[in-house]
């Protein structure tokens, strides 16, 4: 299956879930789309561990092959394999470039990478699902720090994440230290999704 690259609010209501990380797309209706979005369900547990799974492959834009590929990566990992995977998806890149404020969108910053915009350790890196390494350096190139779209985005920042440290002058990030669960969704319940690839 091909990344999702339709409306994402849909896909935000239909899982219960606010894939923008902002709750917005529920505030108005906070019920699935379409005829019987507000008729009552009960899912099985594979419908739940179904769910949880899809929460988080559209929150990250990955396509179902990356997705279980990492999953797999994270199982030959020493330590909790759901929270490990956790990390590997937050350590990824676009990700990165994300929490530092440099796109709106995870899908603004999978194309900034693609573009070429973006360096790791003073090298341009244009694939979004590289992993960064900690004490890595995540920057512009010269020619697109002064980008619309960057500036647009960097004026409307949240709070960046204590596993990175910005240098506002450089327009840079340092990826610190691996993020700890409490730090990522809470939403998330990655032991189901562990259950879905363990059947």
């Amino acid at each position: 299956m091909s990344r999702y690259t339709g409306p994402t609010w849909k896909v935000s209501r239909r899982l219960g879930f606010s894939l923008s990380e902002t709750g917005k797309e529920l505030r108005k209706r906070p019920y699935p789309p379409g005829q019987h979005g507000q008729g009552r369900r009960k899912l099985s547990n594979y419908g739940r561990q179904l769910q949880e799974k899809q929460k988080l492959r559209f929150l990250y834009g990955l396509s179902e092959k990356q997705f279980r590929n990492l999953f797999q990566k994270a199982v030959k990992m020493p330590g909790i394999t759901g929270e490990n995977f956790m990390i590997l998806l937050e350590s990824r890149l676009d990700n990165l470039v994300y929490r530092l404020g440099f796109a709106r969108t995870r899908k603004g910053a999978r194309q900034l990478v693609t573009h070429g915009h973006i360096t790791v350790n003073g090298q341009k890196v244009d694939i979004p699902s590289y992993q960064v390494n900690v004490g890595d350096v995540i920057g512009l190139r010269e020619k697109s720090r002064n980008l619309q779209i960057v500036e647009d985005a960097l004026a409307v920042r949240p709070a960046v994440p204590e596993y990175l440290s910005y240098n506002e002058n450089a327009r840079t990030g340092t990826f610190v230290r691996l993020p700890r669960r409490e730090e990522l969704n809470q939403d998330i319940n990655e032991a189901e999704i562990v259950e879905f690839y363990s059947r």
